[in-house]
């Protein structure tokens, strides 16, 4: 068994910085009393509040609370972190409960970014020791609590189910009975993990804790907050990126009963009224002149031919270089070269963005659905001029996220509005399905271009990877620029897995204003794709099978290489499939998980053609829950097709073209595929799995219609017509 170690350190430095063993208990059902906490933390004898540092709180009634530090938006993150601190406790599964953390970045930080935020499909892997031995020390606590009552061993002491038991004296106790004793143990310097063949819960299919009440309806979105005195505030909005209001005549909408005011604030002009719908009139009423002098008017066509202009120079930045890239020809090598585009895409969460804030004397509250929580926490007390703990945060259920709800933008446009009214009534803004899908925080408009060399033999021998894209870094995290390098831009190009002798992969940045943001998948939502279809154009181009063809490249990679034997054997990759239909292949590398799908389409005579059928293949080290894995590589697949089948943004003389679903057309359910999903067995720590299929799909899709038709698809959304 693995045996961690704690440094021993002072108790205060102790729990602010292991962020993992620090365990509150919570004595419900006993009127009078008060959280039980840690003992160092407070003076003997005194009835202890409940810090908000506790992972854990086990309840009289036996119920055990889970704080979960990361944001469950549909992806069963709450259920995930649950598994580990149970699994290790040896609790039973149906006296568990998830309640989202408090704000508080130096306890609940992702242990990767350093901050309190929900993203990169790293918030398993991340948490996979922190919460094991959060469960770990509080079975330690409840078993040193029972040994001591029972004046026993507490090596001779069993837990099981919630149960605490001394098989030779007979004596048991359930957790609640344990309580408030456990609480007053100390907290282990050090604990010792299950190993896997102990795990009860790690690995099996466990029903999530959030499907009770998001079917009953009690599960509370930011939509759902109803508050006393409550503002209901819209904001008219430029309609290009970077105009500003230069005058505006409120009067038709002041005189809109329910109408409280309407006041300009830097997002543009906001109308608060007593509720929704007259919010939204009182907008349409608004007379506005906007300044579009510094507003981008550029064309989304113009943008792309910018970039394939670029693309015939070498690139600025140099992420990877080796061997002799430029000299294929002079080698012999037989040249492919290939481009393609991918549009700007928009999130489209179902659930559109709406934030609640409420400014008091010297704090403020927050209620919302976001995946970031230390970030907003942050700027909302620098634009307030407070103290950083007074802004409190109500952490709500969310209907999707993919990166959109990272940022703070809504949120400071809330507080910006709360403070233009004056006021410290509950401001709730929210915003429409226009607003959402005309928000200026795209997924970037990219463009690629590939040489690759053959050998006499027909193997792979030179790589030129060339990506014009905007910096998502640059705008929002400089961190995750390297040597000029943004890794937002560059995963997926910069880390292919295949063992080529001559590579060289390069960047071009350009430089707009406007703003572009992550998407579910990052940079891999588009260089996957990428490098995928065209490694399938080299495969062709060398007379080779499409798999074999990529196995020979995985060098040492067995990973890898099981993976894609494995999505292979299961997709019975050689069999014969009729005239109009086809298989394609794709796979790659990212957060620290390994994934190969295998897409059949059929494409009909009047160019229709239909996904009829994935096989995924993923080894992602230890699934946590088997059953959500493979929901997480269903509903990333159906994003990932909605990409490559119909999302788009298109810009015109810098105008968003499109408003709403009837235009940014997302998967339609009889467009969903049959996805099959196999996992390989493994006892690695756990890597990400909410963003892998979204960025294998389109490529193994593409791959799939040349199969069946001979045509290559180097442009998304794909349009055969």
């Amino acid at each position: 068994m693995t045996k961690l170690q704690t440094e021993n350190v002072t108790r205060r430095s102790f729990l602010i910085g292991s962020a993992g063993l620090t365990i509150g208990v919570y004595l419900t059902g006993c009127e009078g009393e008060t959280t039980v906490a840690n003992p160092q933390a407070a003076t003997e004898g005194v009835p202890l509040e409940w810090q908000p540092q506790a992972y854990v709180r086990i309840g009289t009634d036996n119920v055990v609370t889970i704080l979960a530090k990361h944001m469950e938006m549909g992806q069963g993150i709450h259920t995930g972190l649950a598994t580990l601190i149970a699994d290790e406790m040896d609790a039973d599964w149906g006296r568990i409960r998830v309640e989202a953390a408090p704000a508080n970045v130096d306890l609940y930080a992702n242990l990767e970014f350093g901050s309190q935020v929900t993203g990169g499909s790293n918030a398993i892997s991340n948490s996979y020791e922190q919460m094991r031995q959060v469960g770990a020390a509080a079975r330690h606590m409840l078993v040193q609590a029972a040994a001591t009552q029972w004046d026993v061993a507490a090596a001779e002491i069993e837990i099981e189910r919630g149960v605490v038991s001394h098989a030779a004296s007979g004596q048991r106790a359930s957790f609640g009975d344990l309580a408030e004793a456990a609480a007053r143990q100390p907290v282990p310097e050090s604990v010792v993990l299950k190993t896997p063949v102990q795990f009860r819960l790690i690995g099996k299919d466990l029903a999530r804790t959030d499907i009770p009440e998001k079917t009953d309806g009690t599960a509370l979105y930011t939509q759902d907050v109803r508050l006393p005195d409550m503002v209901v505030a819209m904001v008219e909005r430029p309609p290009r990126y970077g105009g500003e209001v230069k005058s505006f005549d409120a009067t038709a909408s002041k005189a809109i009963d329910g109408v409280i005011d309407v006041v300009e604030v830097p997002a543009g002009v906001a109308v608060a009224a007593t509720d929704f719908w007259t919010a939204l009139k009182a907008r349409e009423a608004l007379t506005i002149e906007w300044d579009e002098s510094d507003a981008f008017k550029f064309s989304s066509d113009e943008l792309m031919a910018e970039y394939r202009e670029l693309a015939k120079q070498e690139g600025a930045d140099v992420a990877v270089e080796s061997g002799e890239p430029d000299a294929a020809a002079e080698r012999g090598e037989q040249l492919v070269e290939s481009q393609y585009e991918l549009p700007y895409l928009a999130h489209a969460c179902l659930e559109p963005l709406s934030c609640v804030v409420q400014i008091s004397d010297g704090g403020c509250e927050i209620w919302s659905g976001a995946q970031s929580v230390s970030t907003p926490q942050r700027l909302v007390a620098e634009a307030l001029g407070i103290e950083r703990e007074a802004v409190r945060i109500h952490t709500l259920y969310a209907g999707g996220g993919f990166g959109r709800r990272t940022i703070a933008d809504l949120t400071l446009a809330a507080v910006q509005i709360a403070q233009a009214l004056d006021t410290t009534a509950p401001v709730k803004l929210v915003w429409t399905r226009e607003d959402d899908m005309q928000g200026w925080q795209y997924r970037p408009l990219n463009f690629h271009r590939f040489s690759g060399g053959l050998d006499a033999d027909g193997h792979l021998s030179t790589w030129k990877h060339r990506v014009v894209c905007q910096s998502i870094g640059e705008q929002l995290s400089p961190g995750f620029i390297v040597d000029g390098i943004d890794s937002l831009t560059a995963s997926g190009a910069d880390n292919i897995l295949y063992d080529i002798p001559h590579k060289r992969v390069d960047f071009h940045t350009p430089n707009h204003p406007l703003p572009v943001l992550w998407l579910r998948g990052t940079a891999e939502t588009h260089t996957v794709f990428a490098v995928e279809a065209f490694v399938d154009e080299l495969a062709v181009a060398a007379g080779r099978d499409p798999v074999e063809f990529r196995r020979e490249m995985l060098g040492r990679q067995d990973r890898m290489r099981q993976v894609l034997d494995l999505a292979a054997e299961k997709a019975d990759w050689r069999s014969p499939l009729p005239a109009e239909r086809g298989r394609g292949v794709a796979m790659c590398f990212a957060r620290a998980t390994y994934i190969a799908q295998v897409a059949e389409v059929t494409v009909r005579d009047d160019n229709s053609f239909s996904v009829d059928r994935v096989i995924t293949a993923i080894d992602c080290g230890v699934a946590v829950n088997p059953d959500n894995l493979r929901a997480q590589i269903e509903g990333g697949t159906g994003y990932g097709l909605s990409s490559a089948l119909g999302d788009i943004i298109t810009l015109r003389d810098g105008y968003v073209e499109e408003r709403n679903f009837d235009k940014y057309r997302v998967l339609r359910i009889n467009q969903m595929p049959e996805v099959e999903t196999h996992i390989v067995a493994s006892t690695e720590a756990p890597g990400g799995i909410g963003e892998l299929s979204s960025m294998t799909i389109s490529p193994a899709v593409v791959n799939a219609i040349h199969d069946a038709t001979g045509r290559r698809i180097r442009r998304l959304p794909i349009e055969l017509a």
